[in-house]
């Protein structure tokens, strides 16, 4: 006898909403940030790099804090006010470059303004999947939100410089303003009670930048949970960001060539979290084993990727995006499975600030392991780094596995 599953229920339509306005607005954002680093790239490398630099920097400050007043005033409230000001800042961007051009000093600023409101944002933007789903569809929206991003991704680079090299950097940021409008509007419509949930009669809660490190050291899956996190995001980010483009330069590929592989990555990552939406049930521990089975589909591929570099002829590019594809599918798969498992498990009072916790955990070693990573590259070779990459992701693997076992 055969057993038809019955499809999954369609996720909430306010959660669908507000996806598809956050998604434009994301675009728009990435669009931009891609077009600012590629005219500050025509003034000078240091010059590309500040801007860079810029545009970043704010999430270590300001990650804890955006949790904390997300979850005091509301994560739909603040995301309200974020994306007002976006919309006025690329306004007045958009103004001030018609009028100025593109000088060092808009360049920098710009990226250091819209850094800031975006990164007070993130935790807001993370928590609102929880407060917008029942539990047990949780990992459904949250494979959907990361499979959609992915996509931002890999869209927002040649699209801004399609833009830029056509319309002009004053037209790209217009754009994205009204890409923040979109989104802005979808907030304001949105009709859900996202406020903090507390008891009747209590006051709100304290704006303390540190409750979130309490919360998370009494629970120690949750505290396992965030470790995973950050190791694997340490290992796998730089993959496709430094280490395919080194290797491709050590190997005599051109940037079509190196491009098509650091989009393998991408497109494993996304078909990975567009098949958990297809996913059923509530979160559990079940996703850290699910997780550690992402890190070693990775560590599979990573070496794969590397050593198509030392073939001959087309089947080396062929070899070196399967091994990409792999790669990415992995990092896909983890992150798919463990997201949820951290969002399920934080308090409702403190789902931003947890989600700080998360946007931390990830960025500190991101930044170690870069560094380490392209100076291991430089003193042996991009295949050594990918290699010791390999053997991180091979044991963070068996480290969750035998937490979970524990």
């Amino acid at each position: 006898m055969t057993v038809v599953e019955e499809p999954a229920p369609a996720l909430p339509v306010s959660y669908l909403s507000w996806l598809s306005g956050f998604t434009v607005g994301r675009l728009g954002d990435a669009t931009l940030g891609f077009a600012l680093g590629w005219v500050a790239a025509g003034i000078g490398g240091t010059t590309a790099a500040l801007v860079l630099t810029l545009g970043g920097l704010p999430r270590l400050v300001l990650l804890l804090v955006g949790g904390a007043v997300a979850d005091r005033v509301g994560a739909r409230h603040l995301l309200i006010a974020g994306e007002a000001a976006l919309l006025t800042l690329t306004c007045g961007l958009a103004a001030a470059l018609t009028r100025f051009g593109s000088p060092v000093w808009l360049l920098m600023g710009a990226a250091l303004t819209l850094g800031t409101v975006t990164a007070f944002c993130l935790p807001a933007a993370g928590s609102m999947p929880r407060r917008l789903v029942p539990d047990d569809q949780l990992p459904r929206a949250l494979a959907l939100r990361q499979g959609v991003s992915q996509i931002v991704l890999l869209a927002s680079a040649p699209l801004g410089g399609l833009l830029v090299g056509s319309v002009g950097l004053a037209v790209v940021a217009c754009l994205a303003a009204g890409a923040s409008g979109v989104a802005l509007s979808v907030l304001v419509a949105l009709r859900d009670p996202t406020r903090p949930v507390r008891a009747a009669g209590t006051p709100a809660p304290r704006l303390d930048l540190l409750d979130g490190f309490r919360v998370v050291a009494r629970a120690p899956g949750l505290r396992a949970a965030l470790l995973l996190t950050g190791a694997g995001a340490a290992l796998l980010l730089p993959v496709p960001s430094l280490l395919v483009p080194l290797l491709g330069r050590a190997s005599g590929w051109g940037p079509g060539q190196t491009g098509a592989v650091a989009g393998a990555v991408g497109v494993g990552a996304v078909s990975a979290a567009l098949l958990a939406t297809r996913r059923r049930g509530p979160t559990s521990r079940v996703g850290t084993v699910s997780a550690a089975g992402g890190l070693a589909l990775s560590a599979a591929g990573v070496p794969v990727l590397a050593g198509g570099a030392t073939l001959d002829g087309p089947v080396a590019m062929v070899v070196t995006v399967v091994g990409g594809t792999v790669a990415g599918f992995g990092s896909g798969a983890f992150a798919a499975r463990l997201a949820p498992m951290v969002l399920g498990s934080a308090p409702r009072t403190h789902l931003a600030r947890v989600q700080a916790l998360v946007g931390l955990a990830q960025l500190l070693p991101v930044l170690a392991t870069t560094t380490a990573l392209g100076a291991l590259a430089e003193v042996t070779s991009p295949s050594w780094a990918l290699g010791v990459t390999a053997v991180g992701l091979a044991g963070c693997a068996a480290w969750a596995r035998v937490r979970v076992a524990s």
